[in-house]
């Protein structure tokens, strides 16, 4: 590749490294306040069953992390594993 577009490359994949991160943060950070909101109504209704909402809350909250794991991975990936930046 010429020097001008291994520049380009590695300003694009920089770019699309913070798109990843950004993008993958908000929709994981919106379900994880809706779910966290919802359970606590929940648990206000009827305090019996807080034991049971509080585990699968947990649960629910460890997969869409697991989300936001992906798009971190994904820009690490695009940063320092990137193989069109030779």
């Amino acid at each position: 590749m010429v020097n001008g577009s291994t520049e380009l490359v590695a300003a694009a994949s920089a770019l699309a490294a913070g798109f990843a991160v950004g993008l993958g943060a908000i929709g994981p950070g919106i379900g994880q306040g809706s779910a966290a909101g919802d359970a606590l109504a929940g648990i206000a209704r009827q305090p019996e069953t807080e034991g049971r909402v509080r585990g699968v809350l947990l649960l629910g909250l460890a997969f869409m992390e697991s989300l936001t794991i992906y798009g971190l991975v994904v820009a690490l990936s695009l940063l320092f594993a990137n193989p069109f930046l030779k």
